[in-house]
């Protein structure tokens, strides 16, 4: 069941996991909420500290238990270290951003076509002096697989590289994907990325999402994606090699 309202959106699985985008447009945000533990995905960039911070005021959030990093972008772990000083949350990321989250330096992505790739090769310089952001410490870090069982959650955190080699996907109740920014639902029939590191590892990471039992697929920049969708887009590319 799914349901809106002006500032927020929210996904209910069969269960009874609440999963709401807390904040949307330059990066979405996502609380995860089951019998009083809230799990947040992803933070936003610093710019929007205080909007985040308002958000989680407004719904009575005074404790967050796990911060999950889909990677490291700033736009995803800008606020990071505010989160897990605030709310002493446990920040869980793939363990080959470790060392980007602990120095607050941005990754620079890759343009996956002729328009992203000539902004990296024009604005590489001064996007990586205005994108870093407080360093932070991670707790826990994931490898291939880490099953969400052990936080109290039905669910698990796959590594799905290829947008960033440590790029990272949230399945919940084997129903819905918070696929970070593996995929984008920006555009109009089509969910391909304007920036990825390695093309051929997003396309096997679509392929791994798509062994999974979801039937929604909730990206960090736009809407969400239907496995209709996912499917189609994955056998084009995968028959077009």
């Amino acid at each position: 069941m799914i349901s809106d309202t002006s500032l927020m959106r929210t996904w209910n699985t069969s269960s009874g996991y609440k999963i709401i985008r807390i904040l949307a447009g330059r990066s979405n945000v996502f609380l995860l909420n089951y019998r009083n533990k809230n799990i947040l995905i992803d933070t936003s960039p610093e710019s929007r500290r205080k909007q985040l911070d308002n958000r989680l005021k407004m719904m009575d959030i005074d404790h967050i238990d796990y911060l999950i990093l889909t990677h490291t972008h700033y736009d995803h772990a800008g606020n990071a270290a505010w989160i897990k000083e605030k709310y002493m949350a446990q920040v869980i990321l793939h363990k080959t951003e470790a060392k980007c989250l602990a120095s607050g330096k941005n990754i620079l992505p890759q343009g996956t076509n002729f328009f992203s790739g000539t902004l990296v090769k024009l604005f590489a310089k001064p996007f990586l002096r205005l994108s870093g952001y407080d360093p932070c410490k991670h707790d826990i870090l994931v490898d291939s697989l880490f099953d969400l069982k052990e936080t109290g959650f039905n669910g698990n955190i796959m590594h799905t590289p290829g947008h960033t080699e440590g790029s990272l996907s949230v399945i919940i109740d084997n129903e819905i994907a918070l696929a970070g920014d593996t995929l984008f639902g920006i555009f109009r029939n089509s969910m391909f990325p304007p920036f990825a590191d390695d093309i051929n590892k997003l396309v096997k990471s679509w392929g791994d999402l798509l062994k999974t039992g979801c039937s929604v697929f909730i990206p960090s920049h736009g809407s969400a994606i239907t496995r209709e969708l996912l499917q189609k887009e994955y056998d084009r590319r995968v028959t077009s090699k």
